[in-house]
């Protein structure tokens, strides 16, 4: 049930737990979205839903100590190094909790990953640190602080939302307007997932199935392309679902991903890509640690460290460090010597992004090291010792098939597109597509044994 592409969610959590929130009375509502959320998560992790439990009420507990003792205006020295001492302290426990779970997963079993760790783990560590700021305004009530640490819609995958941003304390306004308007983008990201991500998903297998030592050059491309466009629209597809069930309750969209592929450069992409997560890192790791005010050396370091954690967060496999390296490198060179020039020719910029994120998506994607290099000697036959494809006209059956897909998920990745949708999503048209896409999502999903979101795992 913790996938919201499932008919199980769809049909049978989501409308009972709709009923339910709408009939709670307003100053009750997020006590019935907690209690949801709770119900939703033990429903997936039966056993991790003690963990969960558990570093809420320490990250609540701690970070109220800690939120009193920067109380009033005449805070004494020894109060705020007190304060800093115990944040510190807290976000130190979060970090070993996650790092502790990371190490079982890797050395152990991977079962052993509670659903969603990474994400609420980050949640509660910008929690600590917007104390130890004073951005949180008012103290941090227990259910509050709880709601926002585990609302269903965001608990397994993001988007990693601020304390603030949920204005958690406050009644929140529910209309039929900002309900259907909720409705149509979790419509939107259900086709995406359905109807796109999982079709491609197929083609990414079937080349696994091959072996990637038997398939041709051409085949290699049109894989890493597909890759690249299921993983977009798998994660987009989860973010437009998870802020419209947000939207559906009362609280404000969140968006995740601002057309990315649209990107001139892969700093700039990744400034569209998982935004919450890129401004999580800017802002609490980043940006403590100098950012880009400062020397040339510092400024490699804070990068390459930031993006090693990034693929560290990602993934247990050491193509994940492979993968955050070099996309820090590449960072890293447009910083110190090309970046500024990629603007100023947006299609060379464009067309430099199309070509490397699909390569970085390759390595994110393949997790045996030996299979990694085949499938890039597939791609660069020059580079040789990937032996002869069996096939080489395999390009053609494959593009016959998943061009339909490649040629909606390219459409999609336009900006213009989605603007016009946002102009006319209260049109007649617009409303019958999403009708329709609906229950096309639907007849897919009940043929099929479902597939996970892909960010699930992480």
């Amino acid at each position: 049930m913790v996938s919201f592409s499932s008919l199980e969610f769809i049909f049978r959590f989501l409308p009972i737990f709709l009923i339910v929130y709408f009939a709670t009375p307003v100053k009750y509502k997020d006590i019935a979205l907690l209690a949801g959320s709770l119900i939703f998560y033990a429903f997936g992790e039966p056993v991790f839903i003690f963990v969960l439990i558990f570093t809420t009420l320490v990250n609540y507990l701690l970070g109220r100590q800690a939120w009193k003792l920067g109380e009033g205006f005449l805070v004494q020295d020894w109060q705020n190094k007190k304060r800093k001492r115990l944040v510190i302290g807290t976000i130190i426990f979060d970090v070993l909790v996650l790092a502790v779970f990371k190490g079982l997963a890797t050395f152990a079993d991977s079962a052993l990953l509670p659903l969603g760790i990474s994400f609420y783990i980050f949640k509660m560590i910008s929690f600590q640190a917007d104390v130890l700021r004073g951005e949180i305004w008012s103290m941090p009530k227990l259910r509050s602080t709880a709601l926002y640490f585990t609302m269903f819609p965001q608990v397994t995958s993001g988007p990693i939302m601020r304390y603030n941003e949920g204005e958690f304390g406050w009644e929140k306004s529910s209309s039929l307007e900002k309900f259907e308007e909720g409705l149509k983008y979790f419509i939107l990201g259900l086709g995406m997932k359905v109807l796109l991500a999982d079709r491609l998903a197929i083609l990414w297998n079937d080349l696994q199935m091959i072996g990637f030592q038997s398939i041709s050059t051409p085949l290699a491309w049109f894989g890493a392309a597909g890759y690249s466009l299921r993983l977009y629209f798998d994660f987009w597809g989860y973010s437009l679902m998870a802020s419209g069930l947000l939207v559906m309750l009362g609280y404000d969209f969140i968006e995740n991903f601002h057309h990315p592929y649209a990107a001139k450069s892969i700093a700039d992409f990744y400034r569209r890509w998982h935004m919450t997560l890129g401004s999580w890192f800017k802002d609490y790791i980043y940006i403590p640690m100098g950012g880009s005010r400062c020397s040339k050396g510092r400024l490699i370091l804070n990068l390459a460290l930031v993006w090693i954690l990034t693929g560290i967060w990602h993934g247990n496999g050491y193509n994940f460090i492979i993968w955050g390296v070099v996309l820090g490198l590449f960072i890293i060179l447009e910083k110190l010597f090309y970046g500024k020039k990629l603007q100023k020719i947006p299609v060379i910029g464009n067309l430099y992004v199309l070509l490397l994120i699909p390569l970085t998506w390759v390595i994110f994607a393949i997790t045996d090291l030996w299979q990694l290099g085949i499938y890039f000697g597939r791609l660069f036959p020059f580079i040789g010792g990937a032996g002869i494809a069996v096939n080489s006209q395999d390009i053609i059956r494959y593009a016959e098939n998943y061009g339909i897909y490649f040629a909606a998920g390219i459409l999609l990745c336009i900006p213009a597109v989605f603007e016009y949708y946002e102009k006319h999503k209260k049109s007649l048209i617009v409303i019958l597509l999403l009708v329709i896409i609906f229950w096309f999502s639907i007849y897919h999903l009940s043929i099929s044994a479902g597939n996970p979101f892909m960010y699930l795992k992480f």
